[in-house]
């Protein structure tokens, strides 16, 4: 993978965003590069050009075409989800878990309410959750904080097994993000 973003783009291959984690304290969560190095520059003008984009961006924090991301190994990192790989490595450092609420962006936290925030403070994020496996990239933040607070509300191991199952099924069926 690290390859693949070096071979396409300039720049180093890996990340780190900071992140909410358990308890509110702020962690550095790796990623696989797969955007350009003006990014933000691109979505700025992109959404100032494009408001259906801004309304769908404005929803779910994604788009289908996004500016932002390296042609061809951006896009294939993305889609397998391989980019998250590097967040390994803060399961095995006891920042995140396989399975739980995703670390977002503040500009993704922002829209959620305080007691739902304080909700996802109590347990680790993780590599992926309820969310993903159940609508993927189809819903946006009110689904986000359904799906999150029944996974919190009613945690159990079976719930975790079920969550890694279908992440592998939506992975491999081409159902990865975008």
């Amino acid at each position: 993978g690290a390859l693949l973003v070096r071979l396409f783009s300039r720049g180093p291959a890996l990340y780190f965003q900071e992140r909410e984690g358990l308890g509110g304290r702020t962690i550095r969560v790796p990623k696989l590069r797969t955007m350009r190095a003006d990014a933000e520059a691109q979505l700025a003008r992109y959404l100032a050009e494009n408001p259906a984009e801004r309304a769908l961006w404005e929803r779910q924090f994604k788009l289908r075409r996004d500016p932002r991301v390296v042609p061809f190994a951006g896009t294939f990192l993305r889609r397998t989800s391989l980019d998250e790989l590097p967040q390994l490595w803060s399961v095995v450092a006891g920042e995140m878990s396989l399975v739980g609420p995703r670390p977002f962006p503040e500009y993704h936290l922002e829209r959620f309410s305080p007691e739902f925030r304080a909700l996802r403070r109590r347990v680790r994020p993780g590599i992926t959750g309820l969310w993903q496996v159940m609508i993927r990239n189809e819903g946006g933040v009110e689904e986000q904080q359904v799906f999150d607070t029944y996974y919190i509300r009613n945690w159990s191991i079976w719930m975790d097994v079920y969550v890694l199952g279908r992440t592998g099924v939506a992975v491999l069926g081409g159902r990865g993000a975008y």
